[in-house]
C-alpha cells in the first residue's frame, strides 16, 4: 500500500524536485549560486507580489518568525499579535522571550481577525508591530490581510505576516496589501523539504530594522541578509540542496501559471470539504476558508485521533487532527503543494471508509 502523506505541511515533494534536491554541490560564493539565487528571487516574487528582497535562511518557519521580530522590535517596544490559532499563539510567545512588551488580540478559534478590531485596538497604544497569521493552518481560516494592510500602512507600526501554510496556494499581494515583512518556508505549497525558511522586506521595515536598537541578533540580522541578497548571496553558508529544490518547485509553479496553481488550490480544496460535509463532517471556520488545509468537525460520537490513526492503518493515509484546544474535535487534511483531484478522490473514499468501520465495529472513543 503506497504511503499518502496529506498532512497540511510537510506536503508530498514532487518527483522533479526530489532529483533536484541531488544536483551536486556547488560554490555558495562563486558565479554559479548567485546565478541560482537571483533566478529563484525572479521566480518567487511573483508569487510573494512584490518587488522587494527576498531573505533565505536555513530554518523552520518558527525560525523566521523569530528572525522578523528580533529585526523589527525593540526591546520593551509593544506589539500586538491577533490570536486565532496555534501559530498567533506562537508568535505571541516568541514576541515575549525576545523582551517584547506583548498585547493580544483574541479571536474565536475558526474566526478571521476583523481590520476594525485591529483599527480600534491600535487606537489604545503605540505599536511596533502587528502580528497576523494569514492562513490558520489549525483551524482553516483566511485573514483579510488588505483590510489589516489599510488599517496598519499608514501608521508608524509595521505589518509582519506569517504565511508558511499560504504562500503558494492562496493569493498574495504583499506590496499592494501593506505587508511590511513577509515570512514562509518551504515545506507546504512550495512543494520542498522542510528546513528553507524566507522573509521579505518592505522599504518602510527597512529603515526599522536597520536601527542600532533592535534585539540582539547575529545569524538573524537582516541588514547583513539584505546587504548580500543586493550581490545574490546569503550572508551564511545557505541550505543548498534546497536552494536547488526550490528553484525547480518554483518552475513547476511557473510552468502550470500562478493563476492556475491558486485555481486549483480553491477548486479542489473546495471539492474536498463539499465531500467531507456530505460524510457528515461540518465545516469547522466561520469566515473565509482557507485553500491550502481543509478543517472539518468531527461528530460527536468519534473522536478525531481515532479518525487518523485508522487513516493510517487502514490506508497508509496521513491526515492531522489537532494538538491544541480543538484536539479530538477536528481533523485537518491538507490541499496544498503536489496534489490533484486523484488525491482528493482517494481521501473522501478513505475518510467514509474509515467513518464506517469505526462506528461499526470500534465504536465511540475508539483505542
Amino acid at each position: 500500500m503506497n504511503y499518502r502523506l496529506r498532512l497540511p505541511g510537510p506536503t508530498t515533494v514532487p518527483e522533479r524536485v526530489l532529483r533536484a534536491l541531488g544536483t551536486p554541490m556547488i560554490n555558495h560564493r562563486g558565479p554559479e549560486f548567485r546565478k541560482l539565487f537571483a533566478q529563484i528571487t525572479e521566480r518567487i516574487r511573483p508569487i510573494l507580489g512584490t518587488a522587494n528582497p527576498v531573505l533565505f535562511f536555513a530554518s523552520s518557519g518558527t525560525g523566521v518568525m523569530e528572525a522578523s521580530l528580533a529585526n523589527a522590535v525593540a526591546p520593551g517596544e509593544r506589539v500586538l499579535v491577533c490570536v486565532n490559532d496555534q501559530f498567533s499563539e506562537r508568535f505571541a510567545l516568541i514576541a515575549k522571550a525576545l523582551g517584547a512588551r506583548v498585547d493580544t488580540l483574541d479571536i474565536e478559534w475558526g474566526r478571521g481577525v476583523d481590520p476594525a478590531q485591529v483599527a480600534a485596538r491600535m487606537k489604545s497604544a503605540n505599536y511596533r508591530a502587528v502580528l497576523v497569521v494569514h492562513n490558520a493552518s489549525s483551524t482553516g481560516v483566511v485573514a483579510d490581510l488588505a483590510g489589516i494592510g489599510k488599517v496598519v500602512r499608514d501608521t508608524p507600526a509595521l505589518l509582519i505576516v506569517d504565511s508558511v501554510s499560504g504562500l503558494g496556494g492562496i493569493e498574495m499581494r504583499q506590496d499592494e496589501w501593506g505587508v511590511d515583512i513577509l515570512i514562509s518556508a518551504s515545506q507546504k505549497a512550495l512543494m520542498c523539504p522542510p528546513g528553507l525558511g524566507l522573509a521579505s522586506v518592505s522599504p518602510k521595515a527597512q529603515e526599522i530594522v536597520k536601527r542600532p536598537t533592535a534585539m540582539p541578533r547575529f545569524y538573524w540580522d537582516f541588514r547583513e541578509s539584505l546587504k548580500s541578497a543586493s550581490e545574490s548571496v546569503t550572508p551564511f553558508t545557505p541550505p543548498l540542496s534546497l536552494m536547488f529544490g526550490l528553484a525547480e518547485s518554483l518552475e513547476m509553479i511557473h510552468a502550470e501559471g500562478l493563476p492556475q496553481v491558486l485555481d486549483r488550490h480553491r477548486r479542489l480544496s473546495a471539492m474536498l470539504r463539499e465531500g467531507c460535509n456530505k460524510l457528515g463532517l461540518a465545516t469547522f471556520p466561520q469566515d473565509t476558508l482557507s485553500n491550502t488545509v481543509v478543517v472539518v468537525k468531527v461528530p460527536d460520537d468519534l473522536d478525531g485521533g481515532d479518525i487518523v490513526r485508522q487513516m493510517y492503518e487502514r490506508h497508509a493515509t496521513v491526515i492531522a487532527g489537532s494538538r491544541n484546544k480543538l484536539k479530538g474535535r477536528v481533523i485537518r487534511i491538507g490541499t496544498m503543494g503536489y496534489f490533484g483531484e486523484l488525491d482528493i478522490r482517494s481521501d473522501l473514499e478513505y475518510l467514509g471508509e474509515t467513518l464506517a468501520y469505526l462506528r461499526s465495529h470500534v465504536g465511540t472513543h475508539a483505542g
